[in-house]
C-alpha cells in the first residue's frame, strides 16, 4: 500500500472525525464556534496529511500523475487551506460544516482509486508548472462555484424563513441548522471575492504559460482549439467581474450570477479538453 494512499485515509478519517464533532456540537444545540481553535488544529492537520498525500502520488515520482479523485482532492485541497488562512481573521465555522463531510469523501475515494496516469511531457517543467496552474485555477474556481452557490441557498434561506419546526422533515432541519450558523452574507461575499482574485490570478498564469508552450512548440501563440476559447471565455468573465466590483461595487445577485457563468465556461473547458479524454475517461 503507498504512502498516498494511507495519508489520504489518515486525512480522510480526520475530516470526517471534524465534521462529526461539529455536526454533533449543532445538534446539541451548542454554538459550532466554541470549537474554533480545536477545529482549526484539527483542519490543520488533515491539510498536512492531505498536502502530503497528494504530493506523493501526483509528483512523488518525478512526474505527473493524476487521476479523477486526485483532480478533485486537490481541488478541496486548495479551497480548504484557503479557508482555514481565512479563518484566522474571520469567524468561518459554519462553512466548515458543508466542506468538511465534502473533502473527508474525496479523500476516500483518492485512497480508493489509486490508479493514476501519466501526464504526457509532464516531465518538462514548463509543462509541469503549466498544467500545475491549471488544475488550481480550476479547482479554486470549482471551490468558489460552491461558495456561491452557499451564498445563494443562504440569502434565499433568509428572505424566505422556515416553517414551523414541527412541520419540517429532518433533513430541511438539519439543513435550516447549518444555514442557521453560517457566516454573515458580508463575510463570505469577501471571501468569495478572496477566491475569485486567486483563480484569475493563476487562471492568467495558465493562459500565459500556455501561450509560451504553444508558441515554442508550434510557432503559434494559441491555438483557438475547444479547450483555449472556453478558458478564454471564463477568463473574460471573471476579469468583468473584477472590474465591475472595482469600479462598479458589485457584489449580492449579479456577483453569485457571475461566479457561475464562469464556473460553466470552465467545466466546459475541462470536459472538452484533452486531458480528461486521457485521465477521466482512459481513452489514448
Amino acid at each position: 500500500m503507498s504512502s498516498g494512499i494511507v495519508f489520504h485515509s489518515l486525512a480522510a478519517l480526520v475530516y470526517l472525525g471534524l465534521a462529526a464533532v461539529l455536526w454533533g456540537t449543532l445538534q446539541a444545540g451548542k454554538p459550532v464556534e466554541a470549537l474554533g481553535r480545536q477545529t482549526r488544529l484539527g483542519l490543520l492537520i488533515a491539510l498536512g496529511l492531505q498536502g502530503f498525500a497528494l504530493w506523493h502520488q501526483v509528483l512523488g515520482h518525478g512526474l505527473l500523475q493524476i487521476n479523477w479523485a486526485l483532480a478533485l482532492s486537490a481541488a478541496l485541497w486548495l479551497g480548504l487551506a484557503i479557508y482555514w488562512l481565512e479563518s484566522l481573521v474571520v469567524r468561518i465555522d459554519g462553512i466548515q460544516l458543508l466542506l468538511l463531510p465534502l473533502a473527508g469523501i474525496v479523500c476516500l475515494f483518492a485512497g480508493l482509486y489509486p490508479k493514476t496516469f501519466i501526464i504526457a511531457s509532464s516531465d518538462d517543467p514548463a509543462l509541469r508548472w503549466h498544467l500545475l496552474l491549471a488544475l488550481s485555477a480550476y479547482g479554486i474556481i470549482t471551490i468558489a462555484a460552491m461558495q456561491a452557490a452557499l451564498m445563494a441557498a443562504l440569502d434565499y434561506h433568509l428572505h424566505n424563513p422556515r416553517e414551523s419546526i414541527g412541520s419540517v422533515t429532518g433533513l430541511r432541519k438539519a439543513l435550516g441548522r447549518m444555514l442557521d450558523v453560517q457566516p454573515p452574507l458580508l463575510t463570505q461575499e469577501r471571501l468569495l471575492f478572496r477566491l475569485i482574485w486567486v483563480a484569475f490570478t493563476a487562471l492568467t498564469f495558465t493562459i500565459v504559460t500556455g501561450a509560451l508552450i504553444t508558441l515554442a512548440m508550434t510557432g503559434k501563440w494559441l491555438l483557438l482549439d475547444h479547450k483555449t476559447v472556453f478558458t478564454l471565455l471564463s477568463w473574460i468573465t471573471f476579469a468583468v467581474l473584477l472590474t465591475g466590483r472595482i469600479l462598479r461595487g458589485w457584489r449580492g445577485r449579479i456577483a453569485l450570477r457571475y461566479t457561475m457563468i464562469g464556473f460553466v465556461f470552465v467545466v466546459l473547458s475541462y470536459s472538452g479538453s484533452r486531458f480528461v479524454v486521457d485521465v477521466i475517461l482512459e481513452r489514448v
